[in-house]
């Protein structure tokens, strides 16, 4: 029997357990377990996160809730802005760190995780929360209407192709596994299966008419050779780098990325795919509570800095910025096919014709069987 693993939204202990906050020394970055503590270990993080210090004292703390791909660009972001900050303000700034799916990122800043900052894999995460009234200013009014990385979805494969994959097409075939997180936690696996459906939609309309239940026929026949629905997808590569699946569904800046570490991936870019916006805001309600807008502003400011968008274009994203998307565009591969949201209707109509109750995702669940 396959190994299938299904995921719903999970509870909101699990949120607080996920971002279990380490303590460090002055200066530290304090990074959040991904694993489920004690119950001593939650309240403590839910303390944490409710007491976050003030900017006084020479001192302040920024409380940063990202989804999860955005790890390894952080790990070489944050030093450096600590450092520049520290140079101009004479203030040392600490770091509290989250990083999960970006649908439960979301849920956890709602229900309590005071993040000061959210950037997240899809824009109508960033809109659960204004909704609820924690962000209060126009977060898209900015010269990159408030998008911070670019990628594309793309397709990963094990070194050699040995399956002979070229297109979506081939993710249908007997005998081809595949992995792609869970939609109901995962942005990621959202812009992956978007990216499958309006290929479809770009396939019958080359053939005459644009018609849905051809991609939906599509993402159903796909769904049937996954192997593993992770909750991010974070753990889907993971779970690919153990050895499981023969193909991935994923961003195109993760397959970069392993591949610059010697992983022997090969990545697969089809001939319609979707190009993915990542968007970031600054969370009102938690900044002002806490006192530190000024420290949470110029963080904001720098990730979109040249030398910011650089250390994401190193990590395999698409810059935002023009200047930096030409110094790297001989890295990348844009096809003829690429269509954006708005090709599919934008993300209300996705959510609600692709994601809603009853709508084609559970449709497709629903007649794949349990898995």
């Amino acid at each position: 029997m396959k190994n299938f693993k299904t995921l719903g939204l999970v509870t909101a202990a699990l949120f607080t357990a996920s971002i279990a906050l380490t303590a460090c020394g002055s200066g530290s970055t304090k990074t959040a377990s991904t694993s489920a503590p004690s119950a001593a270990a939650t309240t403590a993080a839910t303390a944490a996160a409710s007491t976050t210090p003030k900017a006084d004292g020479g001192k302040v703390t920024i409380t940063v809730g990202a989804y999860s791909i955005l790890k390894d660009s952080f790990d070489v972001i944050l030093p450096k802005f600590k450092e520049e900050y520290k140079k101009k303000t004479g203030t040392t700034v600490e770091f509290q760190e989250s990083y999960v799916a970006s649908g439960s990122q979301a849920t956890a800043i709602i229900q309590g995780f005071e993040a000061d900052i959210a950037p997240l894999s899809l824009e109508g995460d960033i809109q659960k929360i204004v909704e609820k009234g924690l962000i209060t200013h126009d977060w898209k009014k900015t010269p990159q209407k408030g998008f911070v990385t670019t990628s594309i979805a793309a397709i990963g494969v094990r070194e050699g192709n040995p399956k002979g994959i070229k297109d979506w097409s081939d993710l249908t075939k007997p005998g081809v596994e595949v992995l792609i997180p869970n939609p109901s936690t995962s942005g990621g696996a959202k812009w992956d299966i978007n990216a499958v459906y309006g290929a479809g939609l770009k396939i019958s309309e080359a053939a005459g008419k644009q018609d849905p239940a051809v991609a939906k026929d599509l993402v159903a026949k796909i769904y049937k050779n996954i192997k593993v629905l992770d909750k991010s997808g974070a753990d889907s590569l993971a779970t690919f780098d153990k050895g499981v699946g023969d193909a991935i569904i994923t961003y195109e800046n993760e397959l970069v990325a392993r591949i610059q570490t010697g992983k022997k991936y090969v990545e697969v870019i089809p001939q319609y795919t979707t190009s993915i916006e990542n968007p970031v805001a600054i969370i009102d309600k938690y900044v002002d509570k806490h006192g530190n807008r000024a420290a949470v502003q110029a963080f904001y400011d720098y990730l979109f800095s040249v030398d910011a968008q650089k250390v994401f274009a190193d990590k395999g994203f698409r810059s935002v910025l023009p200047e930096v998307a030409k110094q790297y565009e001989k890295n990348y591969t844009t096809p003829a096919g690429l269509f954006n949201i708005e090709y599919l209707g934008g993300w209300d109509k996705v959510n609600k014709d692709l994601y809603g109750k009853g709508a084609i995702w559970e449709t497709i669940l629903a007649e794949g069987g349990a898995k």
